[in-house]
């Protein structure tokens, strides 16, 4: 069998087995409806959490995250300094295999944790620390990809250059945490929103796993991923009762219609339909459906954070980039 072939057979099986996975997580139903859980006190409170943690229900939860994540960050690390032998991009690697056994592994280890032990790290955390975390893995990913596709309509991303370049070699850390993080943050809990939300988290471990593959620079694969955080958030909105889901699904399509699908290479009638669907889309829901053009803001609040968030972080790093290359230049010896 051909390497590209094994390749696109193993990333197949990864994506298959996290589907069955997320599935298996509905047998754990029996074991959770036995736990009674606080009366939900607001916005601020993360309802899925023991009322009485003990010893063992920290020491797994942060046991088991400290060990994925130090995992995670030793197979990045082992890859980047190993790089020349990882040239090969349509093969795949020993490091990507144990990348792969190790996420299977820890996956295993959330199951029994959860079925044991029940808590998470929201026990201890903010509730909204891994929302924010993903938010930044967002943005990054939107400022990598700008000098390739833009940020809006296929223009005006090639600034944010020397910011890619840097966040090339580094970003790996960053998303490792950020996925691992969230992934422990949350029991494995049986709501159509914890559902969702660790089905996405299983297919980012994967994307991890696949270092140094065409797998993990594909663009309609990263797409997806970027995509997908739509489908989790309108799912949580809705099965939690809140009237402004539109407000995460405009807001997410909104980004794919502005700047993610002008890296995948349609043709313009397909941009064409896609805006028509958009715009339908809109005057159907604030217009015909009733949720009334006085909620339409809404729908902004995604983009302006997201693209305030491009600004900010990408322009920072822009000029720390220019001023250590300035820097490199001056303290060269003159010939």
């Amino acid at each position: 069998m051909e390497k590209s072939t094994v390749l696109r057979v193993t990333f197949g099986v990864a994506v298959a087995l996290a589907v069955l996975a997320t599935f298996a997580i509905l047998l754990l139903n029996p074991i959770l409806r036995q736990i009674e859980l606080l009366p939900d006190q607001g916005a601020a409170w993360y309802y899925w959490k023991l009322p009485e943690p003990d010893f063992w229900s920290r020491a797994t939860a942060w046991g088991f995250y400290v060990a994925h994540q130090l995992f995670f960050w030793g197979l990045i690390r082992w890859a980047v300094v190993n790089r020349d032998r990882l040239r090969d991009r349509g093969a795949l690697h020993p490091v990507n295999i144990v990348g792969l056994l190790g996420t299977a592994a820890f996956v295993g280890l959330h199951y029994l944790q959860t079925a044991v032990w029940y808590d998470g790290l929201a026990q201890d955390t903010s509730v909204c620390s891994s929302q924010l975390l993903v938010i930044f893995l967002l943005v990054i990913v939107l400022i990598m990809e700008a000098p390739r596709r833009g940020i809006a309509f296929g223009h005006g991303g090639r600034w944010l250059a020397p910011a890619r370049q840097w966040l090339i070699r580094y970003h790996g850390y960053y998303f490792a945490w950020a996925v691992v993080y969230t992934y422990w943050f949350h029991p494995m809990e049986t709501t159509p929103g914890h559902l969702t939300g660790f089905f996405y988290t299983f297919l980012l471990l994967i994307q991890g796993a696949f270092v140094f593959t065409r797998v993990h620079t594909n663009r309609w694969w990263t797409a997806i991923l970027e995509v997908s955080v739509l489908a989790h958030g309108v799912t949580v909105a809705v099965v939690a009762g809140q009237e402004f889901w539109p407000m995460f699904f405009f807001g997410f399509a909104a980004l794919f219609v502005v700047t993610q699908m002008h890296g995948l290479g349609l043709p313009r009638w397909v941009h064409w339909l896609v805006y028509a669907a958009f715009i339908g889309g809109v005057l159907w829901v604030y217009a015909v459906a009733g949720r009334g053009w006085v909620n339409l803001n809404e729908i902004l609040r995604i983009p302006i954070i997201d693209y305030g968030l491009v600004l900010v972080l990408g322009g920072g790093l822009v000029l720390w980039q220019r001023r250590r290359m300035r820097a490199r230049k001056d303290a060269k010896p003159e010939a």
